[in-house]
This record gives structure tokens, sequence and C-alpha cells, in this order.
């Protein structure tokens, strides 16, 4: 799912993401909660008639920003409260109220409220966050359930317990006892190495059933997305394809190239040689490159486009190697390619 927070995917329009074979996209519920206000856009149609998109939207629950607010705010069993990143407004989101934001956001897949504690993480302080989450998604889905069941959208649980195998079982169980649409595993990508990362999903994974969809909350690199189908997963959202375009950087199926870099100066190929983006349909290496230099828009917008390509595009390859039994080879020949991204490329 291209992540679209401020109910846009940056730089790019829906009948491009469209164009793109997108079917579903993510919305942020704490910044649109902030800016403009759910208010606002439900007078407005809700979330896909104001950002002029017709097809499927999950929010998440606003518990990432939780986490990722630790120094504004105060945890209560009740609910978070905390002053907002936008000018210090003192703020509120609990379980019922993240559930009435995303109701009037209109979106089809909605997150249950959680919190998402931090890595590394004392086993103590993990069971805690985890009695606390599971306490909040318990919450979301009754207040869910007093919602009219036409029309309802889907509820997703997600799963917790930092980086000790009991601790995910046991939330895993917890909340297929409580029932949801589907299930996240969450708390990963927050700072953990990739075996850790791993080993949160097959500890999760297992205790899920296979019957509903499965989701990896904001993952990852286009290996670590071939990986977690091995285990099971079947959804994921990442900002890195729209992030790292705009620092002049494209995904190719060897791995990363920085556009900045020098050797591309008189590059006359595509990003990638048999892509059929717009980007790599059109310009050179040598071209893009000049516009990134030149910080030019373009440039930025044409290797978002190519990015979100790529990995919509592995996700069609990967369902098709499922569907023809050659996942297996699939797999290892993509992953033993692939070289690793590193920030100062």
């Amino acid at each position: 799912m291209p992540v679209g927070t401020q109910a846009t995917v940056k730089a790019v329009t829906p009948d491009e993401l469209r164009a793109l074979g997108a079917k579903i996209i993510l919305g942020n519920t704490y910044h649109l909660h902030v800016r403009p206000g759910e208010e606002v856009i439900r007078e407005l149609g809700g979330l896909h008639s104001f950002m002029g998109w017709d097809r499927s939207i999950l929010t998440d629950s606003g518990g990432f920003q939780v986490f990722s607010l630790s120094k504004l705010r105060r945890i209560t069993r009740e609910g978070v409260h905390f002053q907002n990143h936008l000018d210090g407004t003192p703020t509120f989101i609990g379980p019922e109220t993240s559930m009435q934001i995303q109701r009037d956001l209109g979106s089809d897949v909605v997150m249950a409220f959680d919190e998402c504690p931090p890595f590394p993480c004392s086993y103590e302080d993990a069971a805690k966050s985890l009695e606390l989450t599971t306490h909040w998604e318990g919450r979301s889905r009754a207040w869910w359930h007093t919602q009219p069941e036409e029309g309802r959208p889907l509820l997703f649980g997600i799963v917790q317990g930092s980086s000790f195998a009991d601790l995910r079982e046991q939330s895993a169980r917890s909340l297929v006892e409580i029932g949801f649409d589907g299930y996240a595993v969450g708390g990963v990508s927050v700072g953990e190495p990739e075996p850790e990362m791993m080993k949160a999903v097959e500890w999760s994974v297992p205790f899920l059933p296979e019957t509903a969809p499965r989701y990896a909350m904001g993952l990852g690199t286009p290996p670590q997305l071939v990986e977690m189908v091995a285990r099971g997963i079947d959804m994921f959202d990442c900002v890195l394809p729209t992030r790292i375009a705009r620092n002049g950087t494209a995904f190719t199926a060897e791995g990363t190239i920085n556009l900045k870099n020098a050797p591309f100066t008189r590059d006359p190929r595509p990003i990638e040689e048999g892509c059929t983006c717009h980007a790599c349909a059109t310009f050179s290496r040598a071209y893009l490159r000049h516009l990134v230099k030149a910080e030019e828009i373009l440039g930025l917008r044409l290797i978002t486009l190519h990015n979100l390509h790529f990995y919509l595009t592995l996700m069609r390859r990967i369902r098709a190697s499922i569907l023809d039994g050659s996942f297996q080879e699939f797999r290892e020949k993509f992953v033993s390619g692939y070289r690793v991204w590193k920030a100062e490329e």
C-alpha cells in the first residue's frame, strides 16, 4: 500500500496511482485528525471524496504516533494525552476516539488502537504494554460493533509483544479470541535488527488464521517483502519508495542506485532496463540526475513514480509465482541478487 500520510501520496496524483495499479493506499489517523481535522473531511464527503481517490483506503489507529511522540505524551488506561506536534495543543486519543476519527474519515479498513513499545524493551515493560494494548483493542472492537453493520469497514487487530516469543503468541491468541476481520503484526521496523524483525513475524503469524489477511505494518525493503511473504504475510505499507525518491534514490531488481552520483552524468540508460514505468520508458539516468542535481520537482516525481511502480510490480510478480508454484525459486533468485541499500550511498 502506497503511504498517503496527509491524504496524499507525496508527489503523485490519484490518476497516476490508478495507472500504476494501486488498489489501496494508507492514510494517517493522527495527522489527519490534527490537520485539517476529521470534521472537515467528513463535511466534504469523506476521505475518498476529499482526496479524489475512488479505491480502498486503510487508516492506521494513531498508535504509532503515540510511540513517535513519546516526549509529548502521557499514557493512561483510558488513552493517551499529548501535545500535538504542530502547535502544542492538548490532544487526547483513546480507543473510542481513534475509532470515531477513522469512522468520520470514511476508511475502508480501520486499525484498532494500540501502543507500540520501543526497541529495545525489557520483558516487564513489554508485558505491561501488551496488557494495555489488548485492553485497548478489545475496547476498539466493542465500539466498532456498536456501529450499523451495513457499510461498516473492516477492523484489523494489531499483534504486539516486542521481541519476546511468548508475548507475541499471547497477543495473537488474544486478538483471535476477540475476533477481527484481519490481523497486523505491529512493533516492527522500530529500530530493531532485521533478524529480530523476522522473528517477530515468525512468532506471530502461526497463531493467526490463514483465512484472514495478515499485514506487516511499516515494511519494508524489497527483499524484506519477499521474505515476509514466505513467512505468511499478505499486506504491507512502506514510505521507502517515496521517501528515498526525494533523495534521488531509485529501486532496481539488483538493488538501489543513487542518481545524484557522478557516474550517471552521461548514462543514457533508463533507471532499469525493461521497466515499463513512464520514467524508464521516456528518460535517461543522465536526465534524471540533472533534474535531481538542479532540484527540479519533476526529478523527484519521476523517481517516485518509478519506485512505486517497482514495488507494485514486485508484489504482482510474487502473486504470480505463488500461483504457478515457482515462489521459492523466485524468492531465492531475487533475494540473493539484491544489494542492500545504505543511507550514505
